[in-house]
């Protein structure tokens, strides 16, 4: 049976894939920290020092605590007291707000299609306590069937558990739901361990396959 006749049901990822901080990370780190004092380094700096932080993480759980480190890491011989310690709850509560997002431009049109065409829809996400408030004030979560996060189910991606946890919720079997995310790791292998289909989401390519798309509408077609 070919994919558009088995799926029944496509899983996203969220951060790289349906929303991404605005303007950037480092734009908002820079604007928050000049308040503190912090005024001599730009945001693609931080952009660079964030980047190195987060590729190199290990055991990384999503907490808060978890995040305070990460935060450290890039700010590192930039301030001279951590920001775990003066203003990490400010960035904390910055990254709640919706204005701290965008919604990529690829994503409503292909919601709503999918929807259209009877798919069931389902968010799977590595991410805090944040996520479910900040969906919902983005407008993002009354459009999803389920909405499984790694901090409240205590389990993440590459993990099994969350990719069969989202498909009992879904009320379908592993094969029928395809998932897309912009891991590799994450998304692609992770689902597929876990009998999911999946495609991998790489806004850098310039053509479709049946492992990679380029934009989401791309699966409008993958699943017609």
């Amino acid at each position: 049976m070919g994919r558009s006749h088995r799926i029944k049901a496509v899983s996203f990822d969220v951060g790289g894939t349906l929303i991404d901080p605005w303007p950037s990370v480092g734009h908002i780190y820079a604007d928050v920290a000049s308040k503190y004092g912090i005024r001599t380094v730009s945001p693609e700096e931080l952009n660079r020092r964030f980047a190195r932080a987060w590729n190199t993480r290990r055991g990384f759980d999503y907490s808060r605590k978890d995040w305070a480190a990460l935060v450290d890491q890039t700010f590192a011989g930039l301030t001279p007291t951590p920001p775990s310690r003066t203003f990490f709850d400010e960035l904390w509560a910055r990254f709640d707000q919706p204005d701290a997002w965008r919604i990529y431009d690829d994503v409503w049109p292909t919601i709503n299609t999918l929807r259209e065409r009877g798919f069931k829809l389902a968010i799977i996400s590595n991410w805090d306590q944040r996520l479910r408030p900040l969906l919902a004030r983005l407008g993002l979560s009354q459009h999803f069937d389920t909405i499984v996060i790694s901090i409240e189910l205590g389990a993440r991606k590459p993990s099994r558990e969350i990719f069969r946890n989202a498909a009992l919720n879904l009320d379908l079997p592993p094969d029928a739901i395809l998932h897309v995310g912009d891991n590799p790791d994450e998304d692609l292998a992770g689902a597929r361990a876990a009998g999911f289909d999946a495609v991998l989401l790489d806004r850098s390519a310039t053509a479709v396959t049946k492992d990679a798309i380029h934009r989401l509408t791309d699966l409008c077609e993958l699943l017609r």
